[in-house]
Parts: C-alpha cells; sequence; structure tokens
C-alpha cells in the first residue's frame, strides 16, 4: 500500500533552549552514518538516480561528507542528511528525529518564534500570533521581511531541507506555511529579537520589534484555568472530533450537494465511510458532489481505487508500472520489522522479461466503475500541495473526466509517478535518525509530463484577504461555480 504521508515526520522537532546545548557526536560516527545511508539507499530505493544523476547525487554525497568536520549535533546532522536526500526528489523518502531525542526533548516547553505564518511566492500572512495579547500580528496581516529575509528568501531557504516528488514546489511551500516557526529553528536558528515590517491596520508600512514566545510566560488567572478544565472534551468527544477531522459527510439539502471530507485513506472504518457514503448521496437525491483532499497525505491504495469506482465513468488500472530493482531487502538488520517486508517483497515481486521485480497486482487489473450507489452528476475535487500519494492517484485518474472539476492548487504528490507501495523505516547506527525507504516505484501513466503535481482545472490560489476574513476560498469558489452551473 502506498504509505500516507505523516505530517509531523516532515516538521522540524523543537530543540533545547541554548542554555541547554544539544549532546554532539563525533565526526567519525557520523560519517560511518552517512556512508551506510548511501549503502543502503543504493541497494533499496527504486529510483534513486530518477530525477538526479548518479554523479550529481555522489556529488551531493561527498559534498556532505566534507560538511561531517568537528562533531555535531542532532539537529545539524538531521539537516545534513535531510539536504542529501532531497535530492532524490522523492516525497517517501525522508528523515525523522531518532527515537532518544524525541523521547528527551520533545515535551519541555520551548521558546518560539512568536507567529504563525502563512507563505507563498514573496508573501508572508499572519496567521495567528502565539501572544494572546498581541493586537498588532492579527490574522491577515501582512509582513513584507522579517529580518531583512522576504517570504521569497525564506522559502528558497527552507526547501533544499524538503523531500517532495519531483522538482515539484507546492509540497515544500504547504509545509513550511504549516509549521514555519520549527523551519525557522532548526534551518536558520532562532534570533533574540525579530525586525518585522508590515502592513498596519491602517494600510501604512511600518516596523516593529518582536522577541521569541515563551509558553512559560502566560499566566493564567485561577478562573480561566477552571473554565478549561471544565470544558475539556471527554475521550469519546475527542474521539469523533479527531474521526469527523478525518472523515465528514455532510449533504445540503437546500443545494442538494453532497461535503465530503476524506483526510487520508487509512485508518479503521475509511472503506465503510466511502461506501456508506455513496449510499447516502444516492438516497439524498443529490445533485453536485464535492470531496476535499487538501489535508489527504495517502494511504491505502484499495481505498483510493475504491472512490475512484464510485465516480470514475471509465475502466483504469492503478498503475503502467511498479518496479524494483532487487528481489530482497539488502541490509535488512538496519529496518524496522524487516521481516514483515522482506516476507511482503516475497509475496508480490516477480522477475520479469526485463530483469526488474513487478508488483504485477496492480500493473494488470483494470478496475471498473461501481454500478450501485455509482455519482454521475458534477463532482468538484478540492486539491492543494498537502494532497499527496493515493491522494494523488485518485485525482490524476479523474483530472479531465467531463463531469469532473479539479479546484484548489497543484498537488504535492507526483503526476507521472511515486516511489512508495511499501516504505519501511531504516535506523542509523550511531545517531538514530530514521530515514524511510520506499521499495517500489510507479509509473502511474507513461504519457502523462514527468516532473510536478497533479495541476487544478480551476486554480484557486492563497489569498492574504481570505486568510483575515477566515474564508475558505476555494470552497467559495465552488459555491460559487454550483450557484452559476459554469464548471461544466
Amino acid at each position: 500500500m502506498i504509505a500516507a504521508i505523516c505530517l509531523i515526520s516532515w516538521v522540524p522537532l523543537l530543540a533545547q533552549q541554548s542554555t541547554q546545548p544539544l549532546p554532539k557526536q563525533s565526526p567519525e560516527q557520523l560519517q560511518e552514518d552517512l556512508r551506510t545511508l548511501k549503502k543502503i539507499l543504493e541497494a533499496n530505493h527504486p529510483s534513486l538516480y530518477w530525477y538526479t544523476p548518479q554523479h550529481q547525487m555522489d556529488s551531493v554525497f561527498n559534498n556532505a561528507l566534507l560538511q561531517i568536520r568537528d562533531s555535531m549535533n542532532e539537529i545539524a546532522f538531521k539537516n545534513l542528511v535531510a539536504a542529501y536526500i532531497s535530492q532524490i526528489k522523492c516525497g517517501h523518502t525522508t528523515v525523522r528525529n531518532s527515537k532518544s531525542f524525541v523521547k528527551h526533548f520533545s515535551k519541555r516547553p520551548q521558546l518560539s518564534f512568536p507567529l504563525n505564518i502563512k507563505v507563498w511566492d514573496d508573501s508572508l500572512v499572519v496567521i495567528n500570533s502565539l501572544n494572546p495579547k498581541d493586537s498588532v500580528f492579527t490574522r491577515g496581516t501582512k509582513i513584507i521581511q522579517i529580518n531583512g529575509r522576504t517570504g521569497r528568501q525564506f522559502l528558497d531557504t527552507f526547501s533544499p531541507f524538503i523531500s517532495g516528488d519531483g522538482p515539484g514546489t507546492a509540497f515544500a511551500y504547504q509545509l513550511v506555511s504549516g509549521n514555519f516557526g520549527g523551519f525557522y529553528r532548526t534551518i536558520i536558528g532562532l534570533d533574540s529579537a525579530y525586525h518585522i515590517t508590515y502592513i498596519n491596520k491602517q494600510g501604512i508600512r511600518a516596523d516593529t520589534i518582536l522577541h521569541n514566545f515563551n509558553p512559560l510566560s502566560v499566566n493564567m488567572s485561577a478562573e480561566s484555568m477552571a473554565k478549561i478544565k471544565m470544558q475539556r472534551p471527554s475521550r469519546r468527544e475527542l474521539r469523533i472530533a479527531r474521526r469527523e477531522e478525518k472523515r465528514q459527510l455532510r449533504i445540503d439539502s437546500t443545494t442538494q450537494t453532497a461535503y465530503m471530507r476524506l483526510g487520508s485513506f487509512s485508518g479503521s472504518g475509511t472503506a465503510h465511510f466511502i461506501k456508506s457514503s455513496f449510499r447516502k448521496i444516492k438516497n439524498g437525491n443529490v445533485q453536485q458532489l464535492v470531496i476535499d483532499v487538501r489535508t489527504n497525505g495517502g494511504g491505502k491504495v484499495s481505498n483510493s481505487t475504491l472512490l475512484t469506482q464510485y465516480i470514475s465513468d471509465h475502466p483504469f488500472r492503478v498503475a503502467d508500472s511498479v518496479v524494483r530493482n532487487q528481489k530482497g531487502l539488502e541490509y535488512g538488520s538496519r529496518f524496522q520489522q524487516s521481516w514483515i517486508y522482506a516476507l511482503g517483497l516475497l509475496v508480490t515481486s516477480r522477475k520479469q522479461p526485463d530483469g526488474r521485480y513487478h508488483f504485477s497486482r496492480f500493473e494488470k487489473k483494470i478496475w471498473k466503475p461501481k454500478v450501485k450507489n455509482h455519482f454521475s452528476g458534477p463532482v468538484y475535487l478540492v486539491q492543494g500541495g498537502y494532497s499527496f500519494s493515493a491522494a494523488t492517484l485518485f485525482l490524476g485518474e479523474l483530472k479531465g473526466q467531463q463531469n469532473v472539476k479539479l479546484v484548489g492548487e497543484e498537488t504535492g504528490g507526483g503526476y507521472y509517478g511515486n516511489s512508495a507501495m511499501m516504505i519501511p523505516v531504516c535506523i542509523l547506527p550511531n545517531s538514530g535518525l530514521k530515514i524511510s525507504v520506499p521499495l517500489y516505484r510507479l509509473v502511474i501513466n507513461k504519457d502523462r509530463p514527468k516532473g510536478g503535481g497533479v495541476l487544478p482545472d480551476i486554480y484557486v490560489p492563497p489569498s492574504s484577504e481570505a486568510i483575515r476574513k477566515g474564508v475558505d476560498a476555494k470552497m467559495e469558489k465552488i459555491r460559487s461555480l454550483i450557484q452559476q452551473k459554469a464548471a461544466f
């Protein structure tokens, strides 16, 4: 199956405050880790040189090795590894912190960059301030520069440490927006103060100084604390909220429109949710269907395929080819639960005349549209930079269908193909860093352009005005199209 993107794995973890420096490891240990990683990738990764030629990858590796001249802490070494593997241009090849790092540091209150910021092109727009008393940097405030850096300069600084499918930037931009402060901390390093140039509420350019946010400095009254405690949701309420955040169906009987949100193709009950939703859509006499997969990082191909069957007007295959260069899992002792993946490869891969090992089921099986509860009316699919992996399979297959319109921004997942299906995690021997390594290369459709994500039919970019008003611009566009019946 194509594993769902765990967004946390991409988010730089908070480091300890400067008063408590991180432990370091010797250059010899870190060089050994980097060499071990190179061997593992060369032996197992199916697309190591798909976008970047071998001589260039070797040059990047040698430069990384030369940078390890002295002892390094985990954050510095993780950045170096991230910059190296990002050159593979595979969104499923990622690096995460070691188990000991997470255990020791993740629960400690830390100083933080004071603002949450949405970044795109050369725009910096405030989502919110971490300081609850901040009346200056309210939602939608436009920022011109932070310590002399523009939005474009921040993106250029952070993007080389982010792995994405092919040369596209959509995923990197979305990821930076999701954790701007985290990237600032781990890539640049927190500054003692931030000189911020912005546009104030009067529309005038202004300057101010902000300092790091300290969560321990927020004082709450006993009354406020008691109120929060009284409002604390039960376990059942939390479980329902998490489920509804991942998947939800709402039918607007007034406009005869169904709105489905599907945040992942993984998770217990996903197939049942899809089947029951289309039964309700059929019984509800729904005329238009909107499916939001902006936060869908992928998951089980069987669920992605199932959803496609309810909308597709033609038979389809998952991919033209699903291949790897060798049969077994090399350096298995370095992988977590290696026996499961070794057994999986033994069962799924078969050597073909081209000398490669194919996952033939996904190459040969033809999936037919569902007859029962099939939806043939106008369909709007909402997509964005977080739409990845199996979500891209779904969007890419339906792109161009007469009754389907893709609305939003370019997907983070590749339109032409990706590397996935089985994604074990290897652990480097000294640093303990965790690297996910996909085992199969998927060419979804050989006739599609290589590189980049699925482009929308109707492009709806981010907007500072929409952020300020708290409006979902993409959904507003779809509602307008439904009212005007103008998209088809």
